[in-house]
């Protein structure tokens, strides 16, 4: 872990400062409202909500307040008292039958109480008769700890909806309901540094985020959301995103209440350079239904939640030990000098070892230079390898070599990161390593990350040399250092060439929009013929193909679109062709066309499958099948999908997905995350695609996503060929449901 209770550390990149002394946080303009819109009406940056008197209010109602021992509401009006000492705050409890409590005067009702509240806490069941008389003396903000809402069923959510509604109505900001105190926790102020501010949906996930206080870690601020009828986890990370002394924000999500929401407050996240760490519920089937069944909301498909996070720079974690050490982490190191890593151990097979589990986690290791590894043999024998990994044998630690070793490792401009595993202790030359290291840290503005193996954890080396440096990230485990370390140099490339695709988002239709909307039928799919119109009217280019309804209008077709031809049926319920035999292929005269044309009717006759018409398409024979498409998820809207196409689609499932308004950039991104990426690059002498191409048509219907946005719940271009580079791409067929 870095941390201490001496020393800061300070975030840095082109965007944004992380400033533990009160100072201000630069950054570009950063809209506040919800007035700019896009194209389909959605908003394009987050409005995000003053809580400054929710986490330091000037005075707390608490509704229901007690102080008679053994009741559930003395020990939680006991722990406000103490936290509202802690922040300045008069407290004023109510309560019907009470005239004092905990020594303070009581008052029977909320229109009883004395003056302005900021903050009101109700230890009741039914939140909801309140919720008026709250906000008719205006109350800013409500907390709800009462459960049985959207987490038990239907009946619980149709409360939690009536709840939502009335708070809606009032004006007031709602915290829950089924949240719990981790909002009024004692955190410790003696810490200096940027903080961590924690946000999760349950209470005791965030337990070991607290704990690193004990370990120096400096936390700010925790919000335990709840339910999320009002008050949700996007409203806070946009807040928290605001905030000086917030170095990174970690949080637990067992489900997004609203995807635009959570996307605009990452965004902002983003443009201010504040690293945002999340364990996201849901990778599996068991998981998802543990989380609704908990929280009550929707976790989404998780391969659109997994690419929405990677897009706007949400670094994704599977466990909470790693959300703390990459949260840690990325709030305290200071933005990366270079981009290598160095192995440094007093053991071959250690150091071998981790240097292959860091390049299999995407981390670089370069080679260390001649005459490098000749400095380093001034102090290590000879027959020891200092490539990288970097071995020392052993008995060089116990003496002066040993910082001679770390600072020549540092002082190399390719490395920017040293890695020392310390596989167990063995006093003295551990001590030494470690005493070190910390020196050394404390002189370089490299990263120093010290992975202690001990299962005992209580040796002075470790508890009082590596946590008492500011400067050194101690880990216990090898996986969570790579994965901290990748997730840091990740961020700091990510926000350096950051620009919010909100900015250039589309507000007004374009001209193909007014084609298009004429040729969208709702509640209906529409033919292939329609399909391929309504992508013309966005400029991705078709086949030369003309809709016939006769013999021989399909030969007179054939001979200006010209041989070979592919003839296909063409009609609104048809949706996989080639398995009811209604495409005929290389069709290369006119008397194959006046029999292909015949068959074809025969077939959807035979089917009872309505055609408007039989297509005679141009036959497209060389490239690489591909596929774009566009589904509606359910808490994103619109997202827009590339992969491999034809039928391997189906068997291999190589897809990426992003969730529109993106740019060039991120279409060039999905490209490369597919499995199948060497196609498009020429494999076994074939010519390299025109990849530029595919690309342009990957925009132009993410374009048509957000205009056409709800009218449209899929679209499927399946065969998309992208031929040799600088010929273009051309879509062979395509599928259009209409919401």
């Amino acid at each position: 872990m870095l941390g201490s209770t001496h020393g800061t550390l300070t975030t840095d990149s082109r965007r944004a400062r992380v400033i533990a002394c009160g100072e201000d946080r630069p950054g570009p303009a950063v809209h506040d409202r919800v007035a700019d819109l896009d194209v389909s009406g959605r908003p394009l940056y987050a409005d995000v909500p003053d809580l400054t008197r929710f986490f330091r209010p000037e005075s707390v109602a608490v509704i229901g307040a007690s102080d008679t021992e053994g009741r559930p509401n003395t020990g939680i009006t006991r722990q406000l008292l103490d936290w509202a000492g802690r922040v300045g705050a008069r407290v004023h409890p109510v309560h019907p039958a009470r005239s004092s409590v905990f020594g303070l005067p009581c008052v029977a009702s909320v229109a009883e109480l004395p003056g302005p509240v900021d903050l009101a806490v109700l230890l009741v069941a039914d939140p909801l008769p309140l919720i008026a008389e709250l906000s008719e003396a205006k109350v800013k903000f409500v907390v709800a700890f009462a459960s049985g809402f959207a987490e038990t069923g239907e009946a619980g959510a149709e409360a939690q909806e009536r709840l939502a509604e009335a708070v809606r109505r009032s004006g007031l900001r709602l915290l829950g309901p089924n949240t719990n105190l981790n909002a009024f926790e004692r955190f410790r102020e003696d810490l200096t540094g940027p903080a961590i501010a924690l946000i999760t949906q349950s209470g005791h996930q965030g337990r070991p985020v607290f704990a690193l206080q004990e370990l120096g870690i400096r936390l700010s601020h925790w919000a335990p959301t709840g339910n999320e009828a009002d008050l949700e986890t996007a409203d806070f990370l946009s807040w928290f995103a605001e905030q000086p002394e917030v170095g990174a924000i970690a949080a637990y999500v067992e489900g997004l209440k609203d995807g635009r929401a959570f996307l605009l407050a990452a965004d902002r996240a983003a443009r201010r350079g504040v690293p945002v760490v999340a364990v996201k519920v849901g990778r599996t089937e068991a998981g998802a239904r543990t989380a609704a069944s908990h929280t009550g909301k929707l976790t989404g498909a998780d391969d659109v939640v997994d690419a929405a996070m990677r897009q706007y720079g949400v670094i994704r974690v599977d466990a909470l030990d790693q959300l703390q050490d990459t949260a840690a982490l990325l709030a305290r190191a200071k933005p990366p000098r270079a981009e290598g890593v160095v192995v440094y151990s007093i053991s071959g097979g250690t150091g071998a070892h981790v240097a292959d589990l860091a390049a299999g986690a995407g981390l670089r290791l370069p080679g260390l230079p001649p005459e490098k590894q000749a400095e380093l043999h001034q102090w290590i024998p000879e027959y020891l390898s200092v490539a990288n990994p970097v071995d020392n044998g052993g008995h060089p630690v116990g003496d002066e070599r040993g910082r001679k070793i770390i600072d020549a490792l540092l002082a190399d401009p390719a490395v920017g990161v040293l890695i020392c595993p310390v596989t167990g202790p063995f006093p003295p030359l551990s001590d030494k390593l470690v005493r070190d290291l910390v020196d050394a840290a404390e002189e370089t503005d490299k990263l120093v990350c010290v992975v202690w193996g001990s299962p005992a954890g209580t040796e002075p080396a470790y508890r009082e040399v590596l946590l008492g440096s500011s400067r050194v990230a101690t880990f216990r485990t090898v996986g969570n250092c790579l994965t901290a370390v990748r997730a840091w140099l990740d961020h700091h490339r990510f926000v350096a060439d950051y620009r919010s695709p909100f900015d250039a988002a589309p507000r007004t239709p374009s001209p193909s929009f007014r084609k298009a909307e004429a040729l969208v039928q709702p509640g209906r799919q529409l033919s292939e013929h329609a399909a391929k119109q309504l992508l013309r009217a966005y400029g991705v280019r078709v086949p030369r193909e003309q809709l016939v309804t006769s013999a021989a209008a399909a030969v007179r077709a054939a001979g200006q679109v010209g041989y070979p031809v592919v003839m296909k049926a063409s009609g609104a319920q048809i949706a996989h062709k080639t398995e009811l035999g209604l495409v005929k292929i290389g069709l290369t005269s006119a008397s194959q066309v006046r029999d292909a044309y015949r068959e074809l009717t025969d077939i959807a006759r035979y089917e009872g499958v309505g055609l408007d018409g039989v297509l005679v398409c141009q036959m497209v024979e060389q490239g690489v099948e591909m596929m774009v498409g566009v589904t509606h998820d359910d808490l994103f809207g619109p997202t827009v999908t590339v992969g491999l196409g034809g039928i391997l689609v189906e068997v291999l499932h190589d897809a990426a997905v992003r969730v529109p308004p993106f740019g060039e950039d991120q279409a060039r991104a999905m490209l490369g995350e597919l499995r199948g990426r060497a196609l498009l690059s020429g494999v076994r002498g074939r010519p390299p695609a025109d990849v530029d191409a595919l690309v342009e048509v990957v925009l132009r219907v993410q374009r048509m996503a957000l205009e056409l946005g709800e009218r449209i719940a899929e679209l499927d271009i399946n065969p998309l060929v992208v031929l040799p580079r600088g010929q273009g791409a051309v879509a062979l067929d395509a599928l259009v449901v209409c919401r």
